[in-house]
């Protein structure tokens, strides 16, 4: 499958992929925190490759890297058990491809040695939606950061009023995601650069009490 749609410098985009054949893309804890850190350390211009593609131990040795320009600005992301999602702000055409390519070439070696497996992991290329305007914005930071609900409600979207207690506890343990960052400050907030997005929300109580009311914005798919 190409992909068709055009990184417009400054534009925003959601990004997602998942497993072929729906398989699984994350198979434990340090699966996922690898590629939380992967979101890290490749989002820059001047590093080509993870420095840890035989280490066992741990994902990286430390939260660090070089201080100079990211490739793109990542405004929220989810990992779930066989797919992931990003809400990117592109700075280039060139540059937000390279992220991705490096970003699905490095978990697909890492994944297929680690188990033992060969060929695609991920089902064709990443797929790419232009975020035109405010609503879909805000619908989509809605989107990402609920979508661990999924797991203990698949059908999450249409009772997303049910059990509201429930869901956010739900996700005040969920460490794969941005959702934490927007609640306080972690390592894994460096992912992020709230910076660069339009500021929604301007404490976590306004964030967890809007979260669920931006999922009734008409979604843009």
């Amino acid at each position: 499958m190409t992909r068709i749609t055009k990184f417009v410098p400054g534009e925003y985009f959601h990004i997602y992929n998942r497993g072929v054949n729906k398989m699984p893309i994350f198979l434990d804890d340090f699966d996922y925190k690898r590629f939380q850190k992967l979101l890290y350390m490749i989002n820059s211009v001047n590093i080509t490759k993870p420095s840890d593609q035989n280490n066992k131990k741990s994902p990286y040795p430390v939260w660090t890297k070089n201080n100079d320009d990211s490739l793109v600005e990542i405004g929220a992301y989810c990992l779930m058990p066989n797919h992931f999602h990003l809400l990117v702000k592109s700075k280039n055409e060139t540059n937000t491809a390279l992220f991705l390519q490096r970003l699905q070439l490095s978990h697909s070696k890492y994944f297929n040695i680690k188990y033992d497996r060969s060929g695609s992991l991920f089902q064709g290329k990443v797929k790419a939606t232009h975020i035109t305007d405010d609503k879909q914005l805000k619908y989509l930071y809605s989107y990402i950061h609920l979508n661990p609900i999924k797991i203990i409600d698949p059908k999450w979207k249409e009772n997303d009023t049910n059990n509201k207690d429930e869901k956010l506890n739900y996700l005040d343990g969920y460490k794969y995601s941005s959702y934490l960052d927007f609640l306080s400050q972690r390592q894994e907030s460096l992912i992020i650069n709230n910076l660069a997005f339009p500021k929604y929300f301007s404490t976590p109580e306004i964030f967890k009490s809007e979260i669920f009311d931006w999922l009734k914005i008409k979604p843009y798919e």
